[in-house]
C-alpha cells in the first residue's frame, strides 16, 4: 500500500488543435519525474477531466502510465457524480496499472453523507488498489464529512488518504483528531501546504508543481525532515506564484505559465474555459518572471 507522503501534481491535459497533446503530456510527466515528485494525478480537476471523452480518459491514464514508468506514482482521476462510470473507470485504471485513483465527491447531486459513504464503498470494494477521497466543496457542492471519512477508512481498507480542499486548518485538526494515524491528510491547496503540514497532513496534491516540482517537493521534504524554516522559506518565495495561478479558473493561469516556459506546446483549454484576459495575463506573467529563473 502507498504510503501517502510528499507532493503529487495533479497535471494538466495538454490540447493541440482540440485533440490531447501527448507529446506535451510525456513532456511534462518526464518534468515530473526529474523534480522528484512522488506522484502524478491525470485527468483530475486539473486535468480539465469535465470535458475529455471516456475514450480521452482512458487514453491519458494508459499513456501516462506508460510515460511514467514506475520512475513516480500514478493516481489515475477517476471520479464521477455516476457512481457506475466512477466503478468503471476506476476498475479500468487499475487493470491498466495504475498505482490508485483520486475520486473526486460526487459533483452537483448533492447526496447526503450516507450517499456519499455508499458511493465511496461500492467504488472501493471493486479494487485492491488505493483510493484517495477528494474533498473539494467549492467545486462539489458538498465535502466529506469527518465523520463520513472515518466509516470510510473503518469500512474499506483500500482507502488511506483524503486530499483536503475546503481551505480549513480546522477541518485538517478534525481528520487528524478523528482518523487513524495510518491515514494521511494531503493538502488541496498549494498556497495552504506550509499550514496543513504544520496540522498534520504529510503532502500536498498540486497544481503549482507543474511547473516547479523540485521547489515544491523540497518544500514538503524540508517540514516533514524537520527543517522548517526551509519550508517556510520556500512557501515565502513561492506564495505569489501560488496564489497567481488561481487568478482565473484552474487550469487556465497554470496552463498558460506551462506554455511560457516551454513546457507544454499550447496554453489551450476547452470550453467552457477561455483563455486569460489580458489583465491576469499580464499579472501572471509579471510574477512567474519574479519567481523563477
Amino acid at each position: 500500500m502507498i504510503t501517502f507522503a510528499g507532493v503529487y501534481t495533479a497535471i494538466v491535459t495538454p490540447f493541440a488543435g482540440g485533440k490531447v497533446d501527448f507529446a506535451s503530456l510525456e513532456r511534462l510527466v518526464e518534468t515530473q519525474v526529474a523534480g522528484g515528485v512522488e506522484g502524478i494525478v491525470p485527468v483530475g480537476t486539473t486535468g480539465e477531466s469535465p470535458t475529455l471523452t471516456h475514450e480521452e480518459h482512458m487514453e491519458v491514464f494508459r499513456q501516462t502510465i506508460r510515460f511514467a514508468a514506475n520512475r513516480c506514482k500514478v493516481l489515475a482521476g477517476t471520479g464521477s457524480n455516476c457512481t457506475a462510470e466512477a466503478i468503471e473507470m476506476t476498475v479500468e485504471a487499475e487493470k491498466m496499472g495504475a498505482d490508485g485513483a483520486l475520486i473526486v465527491a460526487p459533483y452537483y447531486n448533492k447526496p447526503t453523507q450516507e450517499g456519499v459513504f455508499q458511493h465511496y464503498k461500492a467504488i472501493a470494494e471493486k479494487v485492491g488498489f488505493p483510493i484517495v477521497l477528494y474533498s473539494i466543496p467549492g467545486r462539489s457542492g458538498i465535502e466529506i464529512g469527518v465523520q463520513t471519512t472515518l466509516r470510510l477508512a473503518e469500512a474499506c481498507p483500500n482507502i488511506r488518504c483524503i486530499k483536503e480542499a475546503g481551505g480549513s486548518v480546522e477541518r485538517v485538526n478534525q481528520l487528524r483528531a478523528a482518523l487513524p494515524q495510518d491515514f494521511a491528510v494531503l493538502s488541496g491547496d498549494d498556497s495552504l501546504t506550509l499550514p496543513f503540514l504544520s496540522a498534520g497532513a504529510t503532502g500536498v496534491i498540486s497544481v503549482a508543481s507543474n511547473l516547479i516540482p523540485k521547489e515544491m517537493s523540497d518544500l514538503v521534504r524540508a517540514w516533514l525532515e524537520g527543517n522548517p524554516q526551509l519550508a517556510s522559506s520556500l512557501h515565502g518565495k513561492f506564495y505569489p506564484l501560488f496564489r497567481d495561478i488561481f487568478i482565473e479558473s484552474n487550469p487556465v493561469p497554470i496552463k498558460h505559465a506551462l506554455w511560457k516556459k516551454g513546457v507544454i506546446a499550447s496554453p489551450e483549454v476547452r470550453l467552457p474555459l477561455v483563455a486569460l484576459s489580458a489583465e491576469s495575463r499580464n499579472q501572471l506573467e509579471k510574477t512567474l518572471h519574479s519567481c523563477l529563473p
